[in-house]
C-alpha cells in the first residue's frame, strides 16, 4: 500500500506558526514512509474564505520547500461528490432534514435541563429526527443532519492514534451522547467540514492523516461517516499544538501572525521544536528537510511508546 498523506488548510488567511507545525509533520511523515504528500485547499466554508489566501498559503509552503506531489485539490470544485455522498446517506435512512434554528435548539436543550457550555458541543435534541414537525414545515430546511442513533441505540466509536495515548485522551467516543446528530449541510448551503473531509480523503486515497491535536475530537464523527459511506479509515496522528498568549490554540482569532519567512530554515526549525525534533544545521530549506526526515524516525519511535 502506498502511503498518501495530506495537508488541508482553510484559506481564511496566511499560514501561521501553528499551521506550519501540522504541515511540516504531515510532510515529514509522508517522506519518512516513502509516500506521497498532497495539499487540499478546504475552501468549502465560503464565509471564511479570504480571496487570495490560498495562493498565499501555497507560496508560503513553497518557500519552505514543502511542495505537494500533485496539484492541490480545491473543495469548492467538489459539490457533485458531496451531493452524491449525501444522497447515499439519505437512501440509507441516515440523513434527515432539520428546520430548527440555533435559538430553538438552545431553548429545547434548556427545557431538557442541558445548559450549553461555551465552546462546547450543542447536542441536537432530536426535534426533527422523526420528520420535520407540522409547526415547522412551512419554513425552509435549515440543515441536513446525520442520524447518530441506530436502532434506538447510541453509536460508540473506538479509534487509535499514533501519538495520543488513552491515558492522555480517551479514544472512545459515544457520538450520540457527546456530539448528537451533527450537521452535513448547513443552513447557508455550505457543506459541513465532517462530510467534505471524509469524501475528499477517500477520493484522494489518503491513507494517513497527520493534523493538529485540536482536531482529534472530530475523528469519531469522521470514522462513523466513513463506515456509513463504505469508505476506508485512514491511520491518524495528532500533533502537539502551538499555544497563544492566552493559553489557547494559536489561531487567527487570538492574534496569530503570518509566518515570517525572511529565514525559512529558522521558521522550520521553530516548528520542528514543537514536534520534538532536535536542532538541525542546514543552509537551505531543502537540505534542512532532508535532515529532518531522518530525525522524524526518532520522533515516531517515541510516539509509539506508551505515555505515562
Amino acid at each position: 500500500m502506498t502511503y498518501i498523506g495530506r495537508f488541508a488548510p482553510t484559506p481564511s488567511g496566511p499560514l501561521h506558526a501553528g499551521s506550519l507545525v501540522a504541515a511540516l509533520a504531515s510532510w515529514l511523515d509522508a517522506r519518512h514512509h516513502g509516500g506521497r504528500w498532497l495539499v487540499r485547499i478546504e475552501d468549502v466554508d465560503r464565509p471564511r474564505v479570504l480571496p487570495g489566501a490560498a495562493e498565499v498559503i501555497l507560496g508560503q509552503l513553497a518557500r519552505c520547500a514543502l511542495v505537494p506531489d500533485e496539484p492541490p485539490l480545491w473543495q469548492s470544485t467538489r459539490d457533485a461528490a458531496y451531493e452524491a455522498a449525501l444522497a447515499r446517506l439519505r437512501r440509507a435512512g441516515l440523513a434527515y432534514d432539520c428546520a430548527c434554528t440555533r435559538r430553538e435548539i438552545g431553548e429545547a436543550l434548556l427545557l431538557q435541563g442541558h445548559a450549553h457550555a461555551r465552546h462546547g458541543e450543542r447536542i441536537y435534541p432530536g426535534t426533527c429526527r422523526g420528520g420535520v414537525p407540522p409547526a415547522l414545515r412551512r419554513r425552509p430546511v435549515r440543515a441536513v443532519r446525520l442520524l447518530t442513533q441506530r436502532g434506538g441505540a447510541p453509536v460508540c466509536i473506538e479509534w487509535e492514534d499514533r501519538r495520543l495515548d488513552a491515558s492522555v485522551q480517551n479514544m472512545t467516543q459515544n457520538v450520540t451522547e457527546a456530539v448528537g446528530d451533527f450537521v452535513l449541510r448547513r443552513a447557508d448551503g455550505c457543506w459541513a467540514y465532517q462530510l467534505a473531509v471524509v469524501v475528499d480523503d477517500a477520493a484522494q486515497g489518503v491513507t494517513h492523516v497527520v493534523r493538529g491535536e485540536d482536531l482529534a475530537d472530530n475523528t469519531a464523527r469522521q470514522i462513523l461517516l466513513q463506515r456509513d459511506l463504505g469508505l476506508p479509515t485512514p491511520s491518524y496522528l495528532h500533533t502537539p499544538l502551538v499555544l497563544g498568549a492566552d493559553g489557547a490554540k494559536l489561531s487567527k482569532q487570538n492574534g496569530a501572525r503570518a509566518l515570517d519567512l525572511a529565514d525559512p530554515v529558522a521558521t522550520l526549525s521553530a516548528a520542528a521544536l514543537v514536534l520534538g525534533l532536535p536542532p538541525l544545521l542546514a543552509g537551505t530549506p531543502g537540505a534542512w528537510l532532508d535532515q529532518a526526515v531522518s530525525a522524524w524516525a526518532g520522533i515516531i519511535a517515541r510516539y509509539s511508546q506508551p505515555q505515562r
